[in-house]
């Protein structure tokens, strides 16, 4: 599946694209449209067309994440949410010791068990950064937990 073109608006908008790597809420380097790893360091700097690039790949590998551990079928914009809730709170897959993000959730567990209303409302548990809630992730969360229950149309 691919995300659509709501959840990438959504990623972008919360994301924002800043072409000097900082400090994430979490504490981590980010640079581009919210690119963090190994390889984001601060002091670095990208121009627009390396944070699209970036972006382009890491949407395609959360992408691939988010559809390897769903055993439920989504709709569109229900793919879409999930994968912009991976892109910031992480997907899980891989090599991964404290046992976070989308993999390890309730919302995926509810998900995959059927539960789309019960999943939706757990969307809204992941405002925090640190153990403190945040305006930015609680706007968020509630923007995916909305695309999430939106019905899909052919908006693509």
């Amino acid at each position: 599946m691919r995300t659509n073109r709501r959840g990438i608006a959504l990623i972008q908008e919360f994301e924002s694209c800043r072409l000097t790597a900082y400090l994430c809420s979490a504490g981590k380097p980010t640079l581009g449209w919210g690119s963090t790893g190994p390889d984001i360091r601060l002091g670095m700097t990208w121009t627009q067309e390396q944070a699209d690039e970036r972006f382009a790949y890491d949407l395609q590998r959360f992408e691939r994440e988010v559809e390897s551990i769903l055993t439920f079928e989504p709709t569109s914009n229900e793919f879409s949410a999930l994968v912009s809730f991976a892109y910031n709170a992480g997907s899980g897959v891989g090599h991964n010791p404290k046992k976070k993000g989308l993999k390890y959730s309730t919302l995926l567990r509810k998900f995959n068990a059927g539960d789309t209303a019960g999943a939706a409302n757990e969307f809204l548990r992941w405002n925090k950064a640190n153990g403190v809630p945040l305006d930015g992730l609680t706007r968020r969360r509630e923007a995916e937990r909305d695309l999430f229950l939106t019905s899909d149309d052919n908006d693509g």
